[in-house]
């Protein structure tokens, strides 16, 4: 039998069944909306997980650390490179040479120091950080009350909402996590901080490694360090809701300067006492350095090519990988879930095709009488099937995408009523519609095996004298 013709003779069948066959294609179709819904679910939490980590400027940024650093003792990066007392030195020329390398758009020091800040002659200690110009991306900064820095070098300063609460010395209501960052922005704007900090100060000596107390200096092969007090004068610009450092635990800071006046304040930094017996210039020695890639995609090739140089890295990658397996066991999970209503719409096919059989008993053996073989039979009844699923299908994930909108819809409109930013919670990307469409398809044939055997089983001679 011709294709053709077996899917005229397939659909007129079908469409002389009309309200059971429409049942068991809506019962498809409840059975694909379901899965789709669910894997749409997980797909949209995973690129949600991706958005805000991308926009935090995490997901393209490697942090590039020296093996001389105490704290990286015992990682398998130790262990298979150069002993840390002969691995490189992560300085401004090392970090030139990072900045260079393919792929890089930007490489910056981690520039981070604990000091004291005084607001109306009022001491507070805190952790400060130095933000470079590309930082303005943050989503911590998008909204904020204020502003981000008018320049690189300008003497400005960002607060983070928990110590600019701190300034005030104000502590949230009862009942209430937090101070409302709207009440913390109109006393502080445009007022005065001064930051104490020790100044690194390098000058030529001749004379050998001594340490004088005294006066703050230690002379190193040729090379003297002084260590002075200053003080600078910044102007609060804004007041951030969000924490720009939430993924770097108990070492975040609550202040932050632009990139290039930190650079210019030479503060002393731990990394400067850590090398001081392995340098003898003036080039300031970083701790760690953050590398930005222009694509995530691109983000292993570059640590591959950092750890060649002999420094150690860490990337969001390598943190979310438990995350992604995560996400893919979850994906799993409300795939066999959704699954499930279309394993049942799975039963409604066979008892379909099976009521079709009974009632066309004589057709069947009409059809066989005049040639018609067994082969042919099978196909009709899985053309039969398969449309059943492929229609299904279709309907289905026109459901399934409209589920997944209107919940969408209705939860940002709850998150709005809570002065929260709307989100995306549902994507359906072109591969999941092809797969519904396909497995519905796919287990529509499955369903149609039995009926589709029974059917072609039938003796002719008994089927036409079936009344």
């Amino acid at each position: 039998m011709k294709i053709p013709d077996l899917a005229e003779l397939a659909l007129r069948n079908l469409r002389e069944s009309v309200l059971r066959n429409s049942l068991t294609t809506i019962g498809i179709s409840v059975g694909v909306a379901s899965l789709v819904a669910m894997l749409s679910l997980g797909i949209g939490l995973q690129q949600l997980a991706s958005r805000r980590l991308v926009k935090a400027g995490l997901f393209d940024t490697v942090l590039v650390t020296s093996r001389r650093d105490v704290r990286n003792m015992g990682r398998e990066e130790e262990r298979n490179g150069p002993a840390p007392g002969e691995s490189r030195i992560l300085d401004e020329t090392s970090r030139l040479e990072i900045e260079h390398l393919p792929n890089v758009s930007e490489a910056y020091p981690d520039i981070r120091f604990i000091t004291e800040l005084r607001y109306e002659d009022k001491p507070h200690m805190s952790m400060v950080s130095a933000l470079p110009a590309s930082a303005k991306s943050n989503d911590a900064f998008e909204g904020m009350p204020g502003r981000f820095f008018s320049s690189d070098t300008a003497p400005e300063v960002i607060l983070q909402k928990a110590f600019a609460a701190e300034l005030l010395s104000k502590t949230p209501k009862p009942g209430v996590d937090d101070v409302d960052v709207a009440s913390l922005a109109p006393p502080l704007l445009g007022r005065k901080l001064i930051m104490r900090y020790a100044q690194r100060v390098a000058s030529s000596s001749n004379s050998s490694t001594t340490a004088s107390p005294a006066n703050g200096q230690s002379t190193v092969a040729g090379a003297a360090y002084s260590v002075v007090s200053r003080e600078q004068e910044l102007t609060i610009v804004g007041i951030s809701d969000l924490d720009p450092e939430s993924m770097r635990g108990p070492t975040r800071a609550r202040v932050f300067l632009p990139l290039k006046l930190a650079e210019s304040l030479h503060v002393m930094q731990p990394a400067d006492l850590r090398e001081i017996s392995h340098t003898a210039t003036d080039q300031p020695v970083y701790s760690s350095i953050s590398v930005r890639v222009s694509s995530p995609k691109h983000v292993q090739p570059v640590e591959d090519t950092v750890k060649k140089m002999g420094f150690n890295t860490f990337s969001i990658l390598d943190a979310t990988r438990s995350l992604r397996q995560f996400f893919e066991v979850l994906d799993l999970f409300l795939g066999i879930f959704g699954s499930l209503a279309l394993a049942v719409a799975s039963i409604g096919i066979v008892n379909t095709l099976v009521m079709a059989i009974l009632e066309r008993r004589r057709e069947i053996g009409i059809m066989k009488a005049i040639g018609a073989s067994d082969g042919d039979v099978k196909n009709l009844f899985f053309a039969e099937a398969g449309a059943m699923g492929i229609m299904g299908g279709i309907v289905g994930v026109a459901l399934g995408w409209a589920i997944g909108h209107v919940i969408n819809l209705g939860t940002n409109i709850y998150l709005k009523r809570q002065s929260l930013p709307p989100e995306h919670f549902w994507a359906v990307p072109w591969w999941l519609v092809a797969f519904a469409i396909g497995f519905a398809f796919l287990v529509s044939l499955v369903s149609g095996l039995y009926p589709a055997a029974r059917a072609a089983r039938l003796d002719p001679v008994q089927a036409l004298r079936y009344e």
